[in-house]
């Protein structure tokens, strides 16, 4: 029986890193050689505010501690950043912001904000002198690179590992682009995601979701969250986000068969029904058959799953007494006793699926 240690040993030989002093002008001329990737899911990402980025700025120029950054080597040698954006950014930004390939062109950056050297406030980058300019470009950055032999799944866990619990990244954006780190597989995954957030009959029905929210990718969270209710049921524990990450790695693992072509149908068929049927306020809580707040997402799983489940019994009824059942069902305590506190347990997710598919099947036995 293998031991722990050697278990231990396996799997840090699976990982092989290389650790590098870059200065921010050899980051830039790699940048500006395609040399050094930033992928585009990630640009929307660059959060900072301009006053967070001339204090990165004037730390660089008072040569303070800058934390380290994390690039992926590619098969071609060229090399991807996985962590480090934010930083990597601002100082293209600022050297010079024609380079960044962004959608939408950055202005460049003019300092703010600095609060150990006031004189640097206002100043763009040629406002400096040329020892302050070569200071920057000079000054170097430990890098850690991620080498090409290593096991892709442990390059996914060392992306979603850097990331959680970080500020600038909710959930469905770490697990989008820590699925590039798997390489194909989960890139057309990610693929598929982005796909079906972009279904019409998807967003009619999502249009409650609130635009910080789909900012954020909750809409792509949502068809995530749709597949692991279907097919995951057993899996919930408590923890959405935990839930999330473990079906979605399944499926990059093929631990479990995800067929693209008939889950896409599916969804389609489900979506293009919960369109005609209930429209823009498919997933909110109603009161005296008004709708009240935003999308809600323990009625998502309910309603979606619940109405899959028994779609073909039901498909043929008319609009508007599928959508007065589903309505009238959730309005009920019966239905919220599996939706108010206590919901995140599985017995909870199971019961309000299944109070909606029971209250459907009730127009077929009337």
């Amino acid at each position: 029986m293998i031991s722990l240690k050697e278990s231990i040993d396996e799997k840090m030989g699976e990982v092989r890193t290389e650790a590098l002093d870059l200065s921010f002008g050899e980051i830039v001329n790699l940048y500006a050689a395609n040399e050094l990737i930033i992928q585009p899911e990630y640009q929307r990402l660059f959060r900072w505010s301009d006053v967070t980025k001339s204090r990165l700025i004037e730390s660089i120029l008072l040569e303070l501690p800058i934390p380290q950054i994390f690039v992926i080597e590619n098969a071609n040698g060229v090399l991807e950043l996985i962590d480090g954006l934010q930083r990597v950014s601002s100082v293209i930004q600022f050297i010079d912001a024609s380079f960044l390939k962004w959608e939408k062109p950055l202005s460049p950056l003019q300092l703010q904000g600095c609060d150990l050297i006031k004189d640097l406030n206002d100043k763009f980058y040629n406002d400096l002198s040329l020892t302050l300019k070569l200071r920057i470009k000079r000054s170097s950055i430990r890098t850690i690179i991620i080498k090409r032999q290593s096991k892709y799944f442990l390059r996914y866990e060392m992306f979603k590992r850097l990331h959680t619990g970080g500020e600038s990244l909710e959930p469905q954006e770490i697990r989008n682009c820590s699925a590039r780190m798997v390489g194909d597989k989960g890139i057309n995954f990610y693929e598929f995601l982005n796909q079906k957030a972009i279904n019409s009959d998807f967003i009619k029905c999502i249009e409650s979701l609130p635009e910080e929210s789909k900012y954020k990718k909750g809409d792509e969270e949502l068809v995530l969250r749709f597949f692991a209710s279907k097919n995951a049921q057993d899996c919930f524990r408590g923890s959405v986000t935990d839930w999330l990450d473990l079906y979605m790695e399944s499926i990059l693992l093929e631990e479990v068969n995800f067929n693209y072509n008939i889950e896409s149908q599916n969804f389609d068929i489900l979506f293009y029904f919960l369109a005609k049927t209930l429209g823009k306020n498919a997933f909110v809580s109603y009161k005296k058959y008004q709708p009240q707040r935003n999308l809600n997402p323990a009625y998502f799983e309910a309603i979606t799953v619940g109405t899959f489940n028994v779609l073909d019994q039901i498909k043929n009824f008319p609009s508007e007494q599928v959508r007065k059942k589903i309505i009238e069902t959730t309005q009920g305590d019966n239905f919220k006793q599996y939706t108010g506190l206590g919901a995140n347990k599985k017995s909870s997710l199971k019961n309000r699926i299944n109070t909606i598919s029971n209250a459907l099947l009730e127009l077929v036995n009337e």
